[in-house]
């Protein structure tokens, strides 16, 4: 008589948790019930349904942090098998298991894989990545961009913020004041913009100054790892030409 049970198919994970920011990290094994169409967030849900390591131990459930579940919001990123990734778009059928789960490096770990990513925040407003506005009031239509111009400019609008392409980044450390590929980007966005071009000397003297363009290393690791498919090394190379032109400014009107 054929035998008419069926293995249970199940997911096996390995997450590096940290309790506290200050405390030590240390890896904790999960096997969870398959179901079609798994993501990463889906596992973890799992885990928080039933808090059990592979040791039959009742433990706490993964912390993590997730919004959009679309590779919009940013706020999930983790290292994934080594990889810097969203984990909303991390399916459980296209990676290798067991499933390796780490918080990214280059920021501060908060708990387990939520991790603080003051630093990217910071270096965005150090460059000043916004359009600047001098009232509320009803000022008519702004000025247009030209339609090549405003399409490779979209591209650049795309990023989340997730800090992928930091932590993919060599350049990008606690040793290091490189204010990274993202902020880099920005302000190529926003000196292209009719009204935000008025602040483009400022923005460009800020990447002149220590931990600016002149950090980059050129890996080219950040293009490869963007989510978004960001062209970031053509901003760095154009920001680049822009300091340069800056520059040679500032000495011949001296």
């Amino acid at each position: 008589m054929a035998d008419t049970q069926t293995t249970k198919k199940t997911v096996k994970l390995i997450v590096t948790r940290q309790d506290t920011a200050d405390s030590k990290s240390y890896k904790e094994e999960f096997e969870i019930p398959y179901r079609p169409n798994m993501n990463v967030i889906s596992a973890f849900m799992e885990i928080q349904r039933n808090p059990i390591n592979t040791k039959g131990e009742s433990t706490a459930p993964v912390c993590w942090e997730s919004n959009c579940l679309e590779e919009v919001c940013g706020a999930c990123s983790m290292v994934i098998n080594g990889k810097p990734r969203q984990a909303c778009t991390a399916l459980v059928d296209k990676l290798e298991q067991p499933i390796r789960i780490e918080p990214m490096k280059t920021f501060p770990v908060i708990r387990d894989v939520i991790v603080n990513r003051n630093r990217m925040f910071d270096a965005l407003k150090r460059v000043k990545a916004w359009i600047p506005i001098d009232g509320t009031y009803d000022l008519g239509p702004g000025p247009r961009m030209a339609e090549a111009k405003r399409q490779w400019a979209y591209e650049l609008s795309k990023c989340m913020t997730c800090g992928v392409c930091l932590e993919a980044c060599p350049n990008v450390n606690d040793r290091s004041s490189f204010i990274g590929p993202a902020a880099i980007s920005q302000v190529r966005l926003f000196n292209a913009h009719p009204t935000g071009e008025m602040n483009q000397d400022e923005r460009l003297e800020t990447l002149m100054d220590d931990g600016g363009i002149e950090g980059c290393g050129n890996s080219q690791n950040c293009v490869r790892s963007c989510p978004k498919g960001i062209p970031l090394t053509t901003s760095i190379a154009a920001i680049n030409k822009d300091t340069t032109k800056h520059m040679f400014k500032k000495w011949l009107s001296v």
